[in-house]
């Protein structure tokens, strides 16, 4: 099966032209060096790059490119495994030297690698025994200071990629099951969002929204400040994400892993309490 046959359908559309200029910004370029490596403008390469994320409603020119770019290794690492060689692992992310996408579902943690794929390999948290809904709330507001809800500090991001606005929400209910809500505005008004209800177990559960890059998310909660978070989509996993709060509380970081066959790169942004 082809990479563009194990695409969503939105990304179907993309034409070949779309696409050439998609793969040499997943492989690091800038819009200069395609636009000098191609022959063209920078204004024509600019004009490719919009027409994608219109065909896709995907905000982020690098964030549409990597999402391709995992697809192709994905497509790669099933054709290994059908020739009898082993892949690398089903949720490693790609090799390093990778831009880091700007101002869609971007989240990170100071973790060293080694510890950031150990929560990635580990097996389902173990749920605790319930409680009473009043003694759970206590516990749950005491130990989960990812609660609330976060705004994506987008002055981070270069002025050409930076999004309107970026929020992620929390919440936490009695039965410890996560809600999420994340909404993206992106910098032509363009609104997309994803919803989420899971137990931290790491068992993927459906989402919703309108998000073409993601359609299951699963939860692990290994630290009262920490979250987990893998993303799949036709039930292949497309990245992890793991949150961190600062200790001041009011801070939060995001660290990204893509799923791929290389040696990870941890790719952090940032975000400040709303409330």
């Amino acid at each position: 099966m082809s990479v563009m046959e194990r695409l969503p359908s939105s990304l179907t559309a993309l034409s070949e032209k779309e696409l050439e200029v998609l793969r040499l910004l997943a492989a690091g370029h800038t819009v200069k060096s395609i636009a000098a490596s191609l022959g063209r403008s920078e204004a024509s390469i600019n004009e490719r790059l919009r027409d994608a994320r219109r065909k896709t409603g995907v905000g982020s020119s690098r964030e549409l490119a990597r999402l391709i770019d995992a697809q192709k290794n994905w497509d790669k690492n099933i054709d290994l495994a059908a020739n009898g060689s082993a892949p690398h692992g089903p949720m490693q992310p790609p090799s390093a030297g990778r831009i880091r996408p700007k101002g869609t579902l971007v989240m990170a943690v100071t973790l060293p690698i080694a510890a950031a794929l150990g929560l990635l390999m580990a097996g389902p948290v173990t749920a605790p025994q319930a409680a009473s809904p009043e003694a759970s709330q206590v516990s749950i507001s005491q130990q989960s200071p990812l609660a609330g809800r976060w705004s994506l500090d987008v002055m981070r991001i270069p002025e050409d990629e930076r999004p309107q606005r970026v929020t992620i929400d929390f919440r936490v209910s009695p039965d410890r099951k996560w809600t999420t809500h994340v909404e993206i505005v992106g910098k032509d008004g363009t609104t997309m969002h994803a919803d989420s209800t899971a137990a931290p177990d790491g068992v993927p559960v459906a989402g919703t929204g309108n998000m073409p890059f993601l359609d299951t998310v699963s939860l692990r909660h290994p630290a009262p400040d920490t979250l987990v978070m893998t993303l799949g989509k036709s039930g292949a996993p497309v990245s992890t994400r793991v949150y961190t709060v600062g200790k001041d509380g009011k801070t939060m970081t995001e660290t990204i892993i893509w799923a791929s066959t290389g040696i990870p790169k941890l790719e952090t942004t940032y975000f400040n309490r709303i409330d």
